[in-house]
């Protein structure tokens, strides 16, 4: 029986360990719903010791805070030695484009995630399968969701392009890499796009009124979700569709909703709140 060991069992890594157990895996894990403390070093090392690959999916530290750049590389790196190690890392390394398309051999470094771009680089040199992500989403987390709580934005913001990616999608490209060749791999789908063609895809399949266009100031953003709107770029995957023999189920953004919305009850969507009026630009 292979054996999987995740540090960080979040939305993410779950959906993998999820995927990999119905195919004859035993995972364990640390993180608020693994089956380990990160912290019981005696039992991490003794699973560590038993698993074949090392995936982490732990966020990098904040400096602010006095956290390590990596917590799994400072506490555990030892123990990864001669294990296939993958890692979970964000396209934020790329930083602004200005719209245009970066691959695994664009500069990276250049962004607001400057963290996140050296522990990108640390795993990389360790020889680990590290996986760039864009926007997630899935089941219980989409656009969906916040069309419905009344939490969605329409920002007019012309030539905005994000990219992003189903969760299960990230499933079957880790999947297909467990035993594929080192290195940093895309998994974004088809087809970047304006965040307000989701919005008003969303609110399409919910039968639900678009919320108003706003500017980013009107919007009332966090500083966290403004951010997101500092950079602009496509993201290409055509190195995990040609090495890793990777294929997104949900190649664009409609597939991947209209997947999702039929699993959302039309009682719910009749109850979200109706938008704050506004003036529609």
């Amino acid at each position: 029986m292979p054996r999987l060991f995740i540090f960080g069992l979040g939305y993410t890594a779950g959906h993998i360990a999820r995927t990999l157990e119905p195919l004859g895996w035993e995972v364990v894990s640390t993180g608020r719903e693994g089956t380990l403390s990160f912290d019981d070093e005696g039992s991490v090392r003794v699973a560590l010791a038993d698993a074949d690959h090392v995936l982490s999916s732990v966020p990098p530290g904040r400096e602010a805070r006095g956290e390590p750049l990596d917590a799994v590389l400072e506490r555990y790196g030892d123990a990864l030695k001669g294990k296939a190690l993958s890692y979970l890392s964000s396209t934020g390394v790329y930083g602004d484009a200005g719209g245009a398309w970066v691959d695994e051999a664009s500069p990276t470094g250049t962004g607001r995630r400057t963290a996140r771009a050296e522990a990108d680089a640390r795993w990389c040199a360790r020889g680990a399968r590290v996986y760039r992500l864009p926007g997630i989403y899935g089941p219980g987390r989409s656009i969906l969701e916040r069309v419905i709580e009344g939490r969605a934005h329409r920002i007019d913001l012309p030539g905005q392009v994000f990219s992003r990616v189903h969760v299960a999608d990230i499933a079957s490209g880790v999947i297909a890499g467990l035993d594929g060749p080192p290195g940093a791999y895309n998994l974004a789908d088809d087809a970047p796009c304006h965040q307000n063609a989701l919005v008003e895809h969303a609110c399409a399949l919910l039968g639900l009124p678009l919320p108003p266009l706003q500017t980013l100031d009107e919007a009332g953003l966090s500083p966290m979700a403004r951010a997101f709107y500092a950079e602009n770029r496509r993201v290409a995957n055509g190195k995990a569709r040609r090495v890793l023999g990777w294929k997104p189920r949900y190649p664009d953004y409609t597939a991947g909703l209209r997947a999702l919305s039929a699993t959302i009850s039309p009682s719910v969507a009749r109850a979200a709140p109706a938008p704050e009026s506004s003036d529609q630009r």
